[in-house]
């Protein structure tokens, strides 16, 4: 049996944890930060975490992680 590809934009979007959590970046972070505040932009710096019942799927697209 062939070896799975590994989908490349998830494998650049998504990292997993130890515990086989799946990490994301934050959206909104990228422009027009002027108007969002000090409080929003310090929250969107931290890591976010993807849903249990999308993580399985997100797994699948990166076996070799």
């Amino acid at each position: 049996m062939p070896k799975i590809k590994t989908h490349r934009g998830a494998a650049k979007r998504f990292n997993l944890t130890k515990n086989g959590k799946v990490k994301r970046a934050k959206a909104y972070k990228r422009h027009i930060l002027t108007k969002k505040d000090t409080k929003r932009l310090r929250g969107l710096r931290q890591t976010g975490y993807i849903a249990e019942c999308e993580a399985k799927k997100i797994r699948e697209l990166i076996p070799y992680k």
